[in-house]
């Protein structure tokens, strides 16, 4: 029997993670670090110092920023986010441009001096944004998640200061409590009515944007190209759809995604496999929301041990999300869940993450194909036991596995991969 404090938990995860954001994740936090930089600093800057941790330039250098006309990378970002963004809506903070402002972050950009370094601090996540005009100045720092602001100072002012050290979860509610059996009964007995308005949201944006892809001339055309190679049964389209939305998404579309783990791509490998499959087996809306209540809190659960950024690709733990949620819809209990995300683990896991950019959409429906073969062969009645590779007995210590494996074991991993990214730049 699930305990009224664990309940509460959980869905205060739901609430705080399933947000909306526009564009990828890591722009457009630096775009709101930069719109509050700029709200408190009063005055247009006519220097701007960026300093930011080497995870954020991997992850900003090669996508583009949506309403900036096309443009890339930091620098895009932070004059986006100084001339047009509205810091009042964090992750979608620049959600409200217009065109003469779109013309006008270009002109900004051409014209101010904004400066990159690579921040020391040690912090994964870690953006610093300093400011000057006209003698004042301001400075702004988030760190650990995309909104979690720990430092403003203006003209040497300190006007918030929070004390934060990496090891710290800046998340309001502690995801450690998460475990399958405990996700499977929260899915079974949760109120409808206390999760609907969020995964409305998650269902009406991330099928928008996907549709969007599958239309539009977006990234490489991962979805389109899965269609039309391999048709539209319900397995291909899962994989399909998924992809097509990060084609939009890493393009600079400018519809929102409903974001899981801080990862627009993540969130939606998390819900459109599910939704394809609820669709496609005629389910209620309530079978579709308790599914998407287990594949959004196991790719919580799985992501919660690797960390906000890594070398590890997080679309893999979503897709074992998925396979999980689908694994429900078909009926399936925490022990069939179980043995589906321990499948999916053993096939997947190792995918690196080398930034947002166009493959990711591939990688995407590589992650949900792991997911759905590995919910297929606990069906099927096969699986894969402890002692094979990084699997262990027990899927709460091979997820235990995966996290030490990604956080520390891919940690060297992820600085050769910056280097090459970077290295040369």
């Amino acid at each position: 029997m699930l305990s009224p404090e664990t309940y509460q938990q959980y869905l205060s995860i739901l609430k705080e993670e399933l947000v909306p954001a526009m564009g990828c994740t890591e722009p457009i936090s630096l775009a709101y670090a930069a719109a509050l930089a700029r709200e408190t600093l009063g005055l247009m800057p006519q220097r701007v110092t960026l300093c930011v941790s080497p995870n954020i330039i991997k992850n900003v250098k090669s996508v583009i920023v949506p309403h900036t006309g096309s443009l890339r990378g930091i620098e895009a970002a932070a004059a986006a986010g100084i001339v047009a963004g509205d810091a009042s809506r964090k992750l979608e903070v620049l959600s409200s441009v217009t065109s003469e402002q779109i013309r006008d972050i270009a002109a900004y950009l051409a014209q101010t001096p904004i400066s990159v370094t690579p921040s020391d601090s040690g912090f994964i996540f870690d953006i610093q944004v300093r400011m000057e005009t006209e003698g004042h100045s301001a400075f702004v720092r988030i760190a650990g998640n995309h909104t979690h602001v720990v430092r403003i100072e203006r003209d040497q002012e300190v006007l918030l200061s929070k004390p934060y050290a990496p090891e710290e979860a800046p998340q309001h509610t502690d995801h450690k409590g998460l475990n399958v059996e405990d996700i499977v009964q929260f899915a079974d007995s949760v109120q409808i009515a206390d999760i609907a308005p969020i995964l409305d949201r998650q269902i009406r944006c991330n099928k928008a944007i996907a549709e969007e892809g599958l239309r539009g001339d977006w990234g490489a055309s991962i979805g389109r190209v899965l269609l039309h190679a391999y048709g539209r049964d319900v397995h291909n389209l899962a994989k399909a759809m998924a992809a097509a939305g990060s084609d939009a998404r890493m393009s600079g579309c400018e519809l929102p995604v409903v974001i899981n783990s801080g990862s627009g791509n993540q969130g939606l490998t998390a819900s459109l496999p599910v939704i394809v499959y609820a669709e496609h087996l005629g389910a209620t809306a309530e079978q579709l929301y308790r599914a998407l209540v287990v594949s959004n809190l196991i790719t919580i659960h799985l992501k919660t041990g690797i960390g906000c950024l890594s070398a590890y690709c997080g679309a893999t733990s979503a897709g074992c999300g998925a396979g999980a949620g689908i694994t429900y819809l078909y009926g399936g209990k925490a022990r069939e869940i179980a043995h589906t995300i321990v499948n999916a683990v053993a096939i997947n896991s190792g995918m690196i993450c080398d930034g947002a950019k166009a493959s990711c959409a591939a990688k995407i429906a590589s992650a949900v194909e792991a997911g759905l073969l590995g919910m297929q062969m606990q069906m099927q009645g096969t699986q894969f036991y402890g002692g094979d590779g990084i699997i262990v007995k027990g899927v709460e210590n091979t997820i235990e596995n995966i996290g030490r494996l990604a956080r520390v074991g891919m940690a060297e991993t992820d600085k050769e991969i910056i280097q090459m990214m970077v290295g040369g730049c």
